[in-house]
């Protein structure tokens, strides 16, 4: 029996299952939706309108988004895309539009979009009304329906994620020039783990890198059903982060979470 929320959340051992949704409905679970700046990316910096789903299947130990796990409304797609378009309202106009193409950016994040069934459709939508569309996704789950105009941003898990064991391998052969591949790092490990899955996939002739500090949680972010990190491994600070990326000339670009540089690091809605 589905919950009042339309939809069943499994969680056995502090680890979520898969969202349950009646596939014949064109409703989403969203946590928010709400107009801010593109923090990470190749398009850090430009306006982005952003529509988080609820539920996510796996539990880093960095998640600084566990509010997403269970908490969320049920909303149909028509009233989704309406606030969508009623955000972007003030950007209609022709002198709005950049090399990227109409502000302000749509990206569906999480929780875990692929989740939920209809995130395709909604994609496709937005597509189709001219918006470019990012997707965040953990790299757990087939990217390969999603419409080919989507800049899919995908992770690849580190060892310190506590999720490594749940990378989807059989998506790298599907990645586009348009994509990017992410890896949040926190650890040596993790950064000698990234460099050997670049170097033996050859990522960086597919497209754009990316390697993320991994930063401290915030004393309301640390969500018990999260994963420990590993033990054995040796933290990584974010300048020594940078400065390996260097010495090794990585062809990986660093980004910095910028919407923690202007807002408090837990603040929600930026």
């Amino acid at each position: 029996m589905l919950d009042p929320l339309g939809y069943r959340l499994l969680a056995r051992q502090g680890r979520t299952r898969r969202l349950h949704c009646d596939r014949m409905s064109d409703t989403l679970v969203i946590n928010e939706i709400y107009l801010s700046l593109q923090g990470e990316s190749s398009l850090a910096g430009w306006p982005c309108i952003f529509i988080r789903l609820t539920a996510c299947n796996l539990r880093c130990s960095y998640c600084d988004t566990a509010y997403a796990f269970t908490q969320g409304q049920k909303q149909s797609l028509d009233s989704i895309v309406g606030r969508v378009r009623e955000l972007a309202e003030p950007f209609a106009a022709p002198a709005h539009r950049v090399q990227t193409g109409q502000l302000p950016l749509v990206e569906l994040t999480g929780g875990e979009p692929l989740l939920q069934a209809n995130a395709l459709p909604l994609m496709q939508r937005l597509c189709d009304l001219g918006f470019t569309v990012l997707l965040e996704t953990s790299g757990a789950h087939d990217i390969t329906p999603v419409d080919a105009r989507v800049r899919r941003i995908m992770d690849l898990k580190c060892p310190s994620s506590g999720e490594v064991h749940r990378n989807r391998w059989e998506n790298l052969p599907h990645l586009r020039a348009a994509d990017e591949v992410k890896f949040v790092i926190g650890t040596v490990e993790d950064y000698e783990w990234a460099r050997h899955q670049i170097q033996t996939h050859r990522l960086h002739e597919v497209c754009l890198l990316l390697f993320s500090w991994v930063a401290p949680l915030q004393p309301g972010q640390q969500d018990p059903s999260l994963r420990p990190v590993p033990s054995g491994q040796t933290p990584l600070s974010q300048r020594e982060l940078a400065e390996r990326m260097v010495a090794d000339a990585l062809p990986v670009r660093f980004q910095v979470q910028m919407h923690k540089v202007i807002w408090p690091p837990d603040q929600r809605g930026v």
